[in-house]
């Protein structure tokens, strides 16, 4: 899967995700981040990519040519281009105003062979190049952040997880927070007991039924507890395939 990222600090992405599971990913070819730094497109000898707002305001604002032509620059190099509207890549867009990404969509985004992510800095980006050019606005929550390279981080660890053979083992996705609709049950290891706290017996117990059972009262009673809001809604979906 290719990741390509327009952002003004690419350093910042490479330094990153270049460490832990997306780094292996990286070196073992599962995954490809192409940061297109976008201040490379700015069209003055002093690599400004930003004004000031029309109507006034406090800020700059990035310019659509600079970032349109970092866009350009990206579909011109793969391999179906820009010839058709039925392959065109998914272009995020890391802004507080977008949909809130959850482990749905980032399951959905793995599935896309390339992926485009705006980052955007300052004010944000003039609204006319984020009409022609994006697909999905998306955010990671209520909350302003200076620039969206930290989101589009995120979003690639959240999505490389999911690409086939990036985890060690295939199920490991399968049994963490929010993949069926729950959080993840508490986990222990060595050693057995750690200043008075002991594992709790069915895990030691080599019994696998049971052990799965466990697990799944856990899940429950901690997404009651700690989400509500998601307990609420995987009653009502299950609710609904019973009907069904």
């Amino acid at each position: 899967m290719n990741f390509h990222i327009m952002t003004l600090f690419p350093d910042m992405i490479n330094n990153a995700l270049s460490e832990s599971i997306t780094g292996r990913a990286i070196k073992n070819d599962l995954i490809k981040i192409d940061t297109v730094n976008i201040r490379d497109f700015a069209q003055n000898k002093y690599g400004h990519v930003d004004d000031y707002t029309y109507g006034g305001g406090a800020g700059m604002l990035m310019q659509a040519e600079p970032v349109y032509l970092a866009y350009k620059s990206i579909i011109d190099k793969l391999p179906y281009g820009d010839k058709t509207e039925n392959k065109k890549p998914r272009v995020l867009y890391m802004t507080p105003q977008g949909t809130p990404f959850t482990q749905a969509m980032a399951k959905e985004y793995s599935k896309e062979e390339d992926l485009i992510i705006l980052c955007g800095h300052y004010e944000g980006i003039d609204e006319r190049v984020l009409e022609m050019i994006v697909t999905d606005n998306v955010s990671i929550g209520d909350f302003v952040l200076t620039g969206g390279e930290l989101p589009a981080m995120m979003i690639v660890d959240a999505v490389s997880r999911l690409v086939p053979g990036v985890l060690g083992k295939e199920e490991s996705a399968l049994y963490e927070s929010f993949y069926d609709g729950l959080l993840e049950y508490p986990q222990y290891t060595r050693p057995e007991v750690f200043m008075g706290k002991a594992v709790p017996d069915v895990l030691l117990s080599g019994h696998h039924k049971n052990i799965e059972k466990w697990r799944y009262e856990q899940s429950i009673q901690r997404t009651k507890e700690r989400r509500p809001d998601l307990y609420k809604l995987y009653i009502k979906n299950n609710d609904e395939k019973s009907k069904k």
